[in-house]
């Protein structure tokens, strides 16, 4: 199984149910797929370095890591363009990758609903961490997706709205509240 694993940028330190979350993981001796960014990237990664786990891939954009914790093998994602474009090819190459998601989310991470966004438009579960609520939320149908924004800031709506406008019509023709 390979699982996807992202977050916020914002979130650097994780409560008892992520730290759970992510022993679990290495008892079930899963393939690992991470980012090379700070934050949800760069804790999971010395998390597991800590523990010494090593089925870890990163995935980097033109090959350039900017976090390697565990200086594990480095997959190179070719990208072009700049700015929030250029980290979303990288993340759109883990989504396609990976068997499933477990995102760890502040509730308004762009680059995290992109992810959680990629992951549906494939018929992929994506396990969600909400940390607000510090609850934990599978999302594997659209309708299950609008139900966690409705927990969001309104900010996040919006953030999806745009986002979904440029994906399938499966996201796209769903009503917001």
């Amino acid at each position: 199984m390979k699982l996807f694993i992202a977050g916020a940028r914002a979130i650097t330190q994780f409560d008892d149910n992520v730290k759970n979350k992510l022993l679990s993981i290495c008892e079930k001796d899963y393939d690992v797929l991470i980012g090379d960014c700070s934050g949800v990237d760069s804790s999971v990664q010395k998390f597991f370095t800590d523990l010494g786990y090593n089925k870890i891939t990163i995935f980097a954009s033109n090959g350039k890591a900017r976090n390697n914790i565990g200086n594990w093998q480095v997959e190179n994602i070719p990208a072009t363009g700049g700015g929030f474009e250029f980290y979303a090819q990288k993340d759109l190459a883990m989504a396609n990758s990976a068997d499933y998601g477990f995102m760890i989310w502040n509730g308004k991470s762009k680059g995290t609903l992109n992810n959680i966004i990629n992951l549906l438009e494939q018929e992929k579960t994506c396990l969600v961490y909400l940390a607000t609520n510090k609850q934990f939320f599978t999302i594997d149908t659209a309708e299950k997706l609008l139900q966690l924004l409705a927990l969001c800031p309104e900010s996040t709506t919006d953030i999806y709205r745009r986002l979904s406008k440029t994906k399938t019509p499966q996201l796209s023709q769903i009503t917001m509240f």
